[in-house]
């Protein structure tokens, strides 16, 4: 075999080798707006982030595909070797979310999230239901509130 023939496999193998996968973009689990987050904005990116994981999910189940198909390809043509991906980019990246979610969880937790404190209710019953003060008449004495005798010696 030539040099010209070895570098140009080199330089292919460079180039399928770096079209192999994506570097992983993990979402960190403390974000800046975390302070400012109310329960509904909780809850819209606890929701967000469980669609992430279920695509993450299927990507893995793709890549993992496409590594079996390169891995059996590679047999007959060993450069397809250098397109599988060995990266781990779903897992890493679902790792970090679901570490986000157990976060978000205890934030949500301590704010009281889902809890039903029934103090809006309260203020607004007690409200509505607030009777006129009417003036207390005296009391009225009653037999059993009288001093008793005294005592004979």
């Amino acid at each position: 075999m030539s040099h010209f023939k070895v570098a140009a496999l080199c330089v292919v193998a460079a180039a399928v080798s770096g079209c192999a996968g994506r570097a992983p973009a993990p979402v960190s689990v403390v974000q800046p707006q975390d302070r400012y987050m109310d329960c509904a904005a909780i809850a819209i990116e606890v929701q967000t982030n469980n669609a992430k994981v279920q695509q993450l999910a299927s990507d893995k189940g793709l890549k993992v595909a496409q590594n079996v198909a390169a891995g059996v390809a590679g047999l007959v043509i060993p450069v397809l070797w250098f397109g599988m991906d060995f990266q781990g980019t779903a897992d890493t990246e679902i790792q970090a979310l679901q570490a986000r979610q157990q976060y978000l969880a205890a934030l949500a937790e301590q704010r009281r999230c889902g809890e039903d404190t029934g103090d809006a209710q309260k203020v607004v019953t007690e409200s509505a239901k607030k009777p006129k003060a009417k003036p207390k008449a005296p009391p009225t004495p009653t037999a059993s509130a009288a001093p008793p005798p005294p005592a004979e010696q």
